[in-house]
């Protein structure tokens, strides 16, 4: 089992930044694969950002990239989001998934934290 805990939401100016992250406990994750996914009322889960965690490779949907940049640090067992030139289409719930890098889908989820960005 893998828990993750998101923390680092809130309210924000559109342009204005915030970095959100994501604690990890319970397994080694030299084989997971982390990734950041946001929902936003009536809508589907979305994909935001991934990392592999032994390599470091990342990947981002294109409605983010050029403003937002997953991390993670291997002695705090954390990934991070940093959040640049919010806009207000970015407001969701941001939650943070786990998987082992072969499975399909990611399996293990934080709470979620909230993300509001004003006009």
């Amino acid at each position: 089992q893998v828990q993750l805990v998101e923390t680092g939401g809130g309210l924000v100016q559109a342009g204005g930044s915030l970095r959100l992250s994501c604690a990890a406990s319970g397994r080694t994750l030299s084989t997971y694969a982390m990734a950041w996914f946001r929902q936003a009322p009536g809508k589907q889960r979305d994909f935001v950002a991934a990392i592999t965690w032994s390599s470091g490779n990342t990947r981002y949907a294109n409605s983010v990239k050029d403003r937002f940049t997953i991390s993670r640090d291997n002695a705090k067992n954390t990934v991070y989001l940093q959040m640049n030139s919010l806009k207000p289409e970015d407001t969701a719930a941001y939650y943070c998934g786990a998987k082992e890098i072969a499975a399909y889908e990611y399996h293990y989820w934080g709470q979620g934290t909230q993300v509001t960005v004003s006009s």
